[in-house]
């Protein structure tokens, strides 16, 4: 290409709504960004990366709307939340100084309701799916003024509808390039961590025990492979990703894993995999190649149940040899019943079996259920709660939470919760302006209020066992204790939560006469969720509605 290079911007949305007084933890670098630039990097062009997740939302746009002049292309992504918004915001605001220019849309949100995004007529296409090989031929197609209909894995909007190309493959790991790490500028990143009180932070992972309590840490997200062979019924990845499952090679994820360490410097590295461990052979490799390398580093994933209970013993012992410290685990429900109806293969008492298999090694087991999905019965609901209560109990080591159900589009449950009666968002700033689903319920009546007050007990039972409300194990602790013990959950009503309330009560009479510093979250939620105006409120409720593990 002669002469100046064409400039492509791409504008990552900001995770979560910092003008309520939230920091996110900047840790999660904006690796959809990156992953699209590389194939346009090597065929010549410029690309600008823009994070809104390390700036004001106004300093962010501002620096996107500069970057623009005199660009080819404009591109953003989101997903479910305040990306959503901020991407929204953004792109009206190039759009309004750039009538011209051409812009385009990607990512989850995008991919399963392309129709919000194209009928605003911003967009002049949506990236479907798996983005690195279609972003890279939009872009030719842009530059060279050809037909965007050609380009495989876009839907374009026609004559007031959605119109979709033909549908690309999914590609494998040969066709798809390393990120470029020089494109990003980390000291913000680690700056931003670094800060002593970094373990509050929105979306921050807990600090491994080897640093110390409270102790910030540096660290950075990778993802090494695409999609999930999962056929959950609730999530949207059996609809983009068709249930493929592609994954970088062990040797080539350690390599560049090793290149990035070299580079930076990280303690901890965050796997943002859907399901990172559906290969056994490949987890044993990248594990044994972490301790031949010696590279001294932390790590965590979403790995699945089945694939924990179905390895061999010593690939187990090399996930905690490795520096693995944290496993994220869609435990889901707690009836064989709920989980044919997901699709997942965990069966009765799994979920707490693979939590022991990885408490006695040392890793803290992260397991996420659900309560509320289409049809559930208010029994099955209560028996996850127990199975949650349970695994707590067995695994001292986990942190185990129970989250109310969220239809999301895209999904086989949508339809069913619609023909329940929910009543989705019409607009494409309400599903941008949805709260945190772990905190929230979005489908409002769906759940019997003595259940959502058993998820309530369990969540303030286990804070005071954590011994994170206080920071210590005291008579309250021992007999929260107790409580999760025996199951005191549903039964233990009214005086369990008399109790609870009277903890409350005393918890904040105390932190007025005796201020200590605050505590480090233990958990936070795993799964890309982000902080909303509705956030705000929910923090405004009785402490002890919302005193989590997370």
């Amino acid at each position: 290409m002669l002469g100046r290079k064409k400039k492509i911007v791409l504008y990552q949305p900001a995770q979560v709504d910092e003008t309520l007084g939230l920091d996110s933890s900047k840790d999660l670098l904006p690796l959809e960004m990156l992953t699209i630039a590389a194939w346009p990097l090597r065929d010549g062009y410029e690309v600008v990366i823009v994070d809104g997740s390390i700036s004001t939302p106004e300093e962010a746009h501002r620096k996107v709307l500069e970057a623009c002049e005199g660009a080819l292309l404009y591109a953003t992504t989101g997903i479910l939340g305040f990306m959503v918004f901020d991407g929204l915001a953004c792109s009206r605001k190039v759009r309004a100084r750039f009538p011209d220019l051409a812009m385009v849309i990607g990512g989850w949100f995008a991919s399963v309701r392309p129709d919000l995004q194209l009928s605003t007529g911003l967009y002049q296409a949506v990236v479907l799916g798996q983005g690195e090989l279609t972003f890279r031929d939009l872009v030719q197609a842009i530059d060279a003024g050809s037909p965007l209909d050609q380009v495989q894995g876009l839907a374009l909007w026609r004559d007031g509808q959605v119109v979709k190309t033909e549908k690309r493959p999914v590609a494998g790991w040969d066709k798809i390039l390393n990120c470029p790490w020089h494109l990003l500028d980390i000291e913000p990143y680690r700056r931003h961590q670094l800060r002593a009180e970094s373990h509050r932070d929105v979306l921050r992972m807990p600090t491994p025990l080897a640093i110390g309590q409270r102790q910030p840490y540096f660290g950075v997200t990778y993802f090494s492979s695409y999609g999930c062979p999962e056929p959950c019924t609730f999530c949207c990845s059996p609809f983009v990703t068709d249930r493929r499952w592609k994954a970088m090679p062990a040797d080539r994820m350690l390599d560049d894993i090793q290149e990035m360490h070299e580079r930076w410097g990280f303690q901890v590295l965050r796997f943002h995999d859907a399901n990172f461990g559906v290969m056994e052979k490949r987890t044993r490799e990248f594990c044994q190649g972490l301790v031949d390398r010696k590279l001294g580093i932390w790590w965590n994933s979403f790995i699945e149940t089945h694939s924990i209970l179905h390895y061999q013993e010593s690939t187990r012992d090399l996930l905690a040899a490795s520096g693995m410290y944290v496993a994220e685990i869609g435990a889901e429900a707690g009836t064989d019943d709920m989980m044919k109806k997901i699709g997942k293969p965990i069966f009765g008492d799994d979920n707490v079996l693979g939590a022991v298999e990885l408490d006695k090694r040392g890793i803290c087991a992260n397991l996420t259920y659900i309560i509320g999905y289409p049809g559930e019965s208010k029994e099955s609901m209560l028996a996850t709660i127990d199975q949650c209560r349970r695994v707590h109990v067995a695994a001292p080591l986990s942190r185990a939470t129970v989250w109310p159900y969220r239809p999301i589009p895209g999904t086989a449950m949508w339809d069913q919760a619609i023909a329940e009666g929910y009543v989705p968002p019409t607009e494409l700033e309400a599903f941008g302006s949805l709260g945190q689903y772990h905190l929230e319920e979005t489908w409002m009546g769906r759940i019997p209020d003595d259940v959502m007050l058993a998820r309530k007990m369990y969540h303030h039972y286990a804070t005071l066992d954590y011994g994170l409300a206080r920071g210590k194990i005291g008579w309250w602790e021992k007999r929260a204790r107790r409580r999760l013990a025996r199951g005191e959950l549903v039964g233990g009503f009214p005086s369990a939560l008399t109790e609870a309330r009277a903890f409350d009560l005393y918890h904040r009479i105390t932190r007025k006469l005796f201020p200590k510093p605050e505590l480090s979250r233990s958990w936070v939620d795993p799964g890309h969720k982000t902080g909303t105006k509705s956030t705000k409120a929910s923090e405004s409720k009785d402490a002890m509605t919302e005193t989590t593990a997370g």
